[in-house]
């Protein structure tokens, strides 16, 4: 079921990373052609697309009044959740807000010398959309990590829209938004959800920034429309590596890539190892394990396509390994975990030991697990308070100052052969 790379297979080691990490979406033109088409018109026709889209989509039919869940529905879908899952909701929402708290942001001012005052003002967006998706799963731990982050940095008005059937069949996610005390719910999903919360309709406001996670339609909107709204990133499919020495026990290592391998048919599960023994282990052991998990067919093909165990010589190579492909989640399972961790450059997190399974980062720990996908933790981190923010820059001279440095501004202008430039400075001076 999954393959296994040896030690000396160089070329399959370097082909398997190029196909793990061809997942992403830019590059389907037919899949960017169609979400482009849907975008244009929701522009265009406003609320009546969406209505004609979720028909078409969805299967269900209504009218623009009924864009908007009303709260009297969202409680009482809300309602239907046992005890112990509402309990470990607010046990998450207290992590999460916990660990986000620690990354706010302040204004300052500092006056490098007499005559100048220099500093960034942070301010909250004033609004936010939150996508929630729902079809082969629907994520009441994806509300939180958006919702938590944006209402520690301030954002006063934060809506969300998920698909018109996820409120009614999953009263988790109902129960989440309740507990956050976000009631301003829309039910639309895909690309026409993202086109309304960039351009607005009749109903559905404009927002500033759009985060949450989605499908390859929805990531392919959320990068179309980038530029007239703010997006957290353009979330490819979920991906876990994790390396581990002779240490590590097999039927934890099998879990955890089942676990990830559960996301999606095109997840990305990958153990690197330099035993050989624990190799065969695991793969022995996802064999037996995957035969009583609900979704064992998407993990079966998740694992025949994009997963392996890959065998190196020893575990710097494995960092190396890690390095290249730079996932989203990264498991370490071995003895020295912490000097295999400070060589490790491109990871979304980072999970240390055989007690922390990847999937305590995705429900509970505090930290979020919106994380950079398909390589880009080579250049972008977990979505945070600092996303729901904006820096304004402050900067004030006094009249001796510009007359001091004035004819420094005005030769660098100049050197640009923008000469208005060099004027408007000039004419103070005189």
């Amino acid at each position: 079921m999954i393959r296994t790379i040896v030690q000396k297979d160089r070329v399959g080691r370097k082909e398997m990373i190029a196909h793990i990490r061809s997942r992403g979406i830019g590059l389907d033109r037919e899949l960017m052609s169609a979400v482009a088409a849907i975008i244009d018109d929701v522009r265009q026709r406003g609320d009546a697309a969406l209505i004609d889209y979720t028909a078409r989509f969805d299967g269900v039919r209504f009218q623009a009044a009924d864009l908007r869940v009303d709260e009297k529905t969202l409680r009482e879908s809300a309602a239907k959740i046992s005890a112990p899952v509402l309990e470990s909701l607010r046990a998450a929402i207290e992590n999460v807000r916990a660990f986000h708290e620690r990354q706010v942001e302040r204004s300052w001012q500092f006056s490098p010398r007499a005559g100048v005052v220099l500093g960034q003002r942070i301010a909250p967006l004033e609004r936010a959309g939150l996508y929630v998706p729902g079809g082969t799963a629907a994520y009441p731990s994806a509300v939180l990590m958006n919702v938590v982050p944006a209402q520690v940095a301030g954002v006063q008005r934060i809506i969300v829209t998920t698909p018109p059937r996820t409120i009614a069949e999953t009263p988790a996610v109902a129960a989440a938004l309740i507990e956050l005390n976000v009631t301003e719910v829309y039910r639309i999903g895909g690309a026409q959800a993202i086109a309304a919360m960039a351009f607005g309709t009749e109903t559905i406001p404009r927002v500033d920034k759009v985060t949450g996670p989605g499908n390859k339609y929805v990531a392919a909107a959320k990068q179309l429309v980038f530029g007239q709204v703010g997006i957290d990133s353009i979330a490819g499919p979920s991906e876990v590596v994790i390396i581990a020495d002779e240490t590590a026990p097999a039927t934890f290592v099998a879990a955890d890539l089942l676990a990830q391998a559960e996301h999606g048919e095109d997840a990305s599960s990958v153990l690197v190892t330099n035993s050989a023994t624990l190799a065969r282990a695991v793969a022995v052991q996802i064999e037996r394990q995957v035969e009583v998990l609900s979704r064992k067919q998407i993990i079966e093909k998740s694992l025949r396509d994009y997963g392996a165990i890959i065998i190196v010589g020893d575990l710097n190579d494995a960092c190396n390994v890690v390095n290249e492909l730079a996932p989203e989640h990264l498991e370490i399972i071995a003895r020295d975990d912490e000097a295999l961790a400070a060589q490790i450059k491109n990871a979304g997190a980072i999970f240390f030991g055989a007690s922390t399974p990847e999937a305590v980062g995705d429900y509970f720990a505090g930290p979020n697990h919106i994380l950079p996908t398909g390589g880009t933790a080579r250049f972008s981190s977990a979505l945070g308070v600092y996303d729901f923010l904006k820096r304004t820059s402050i900067v004030r001279y006094s009249f001796d100052e510009l007359a001091r440095v004035g004819g420094k501004i005005a030769t660098l202008a100049e050197a640009e052969g923008l000469t208005a430039h060099a004027q408007s400075v000039e004419a103070r001076l005189k």
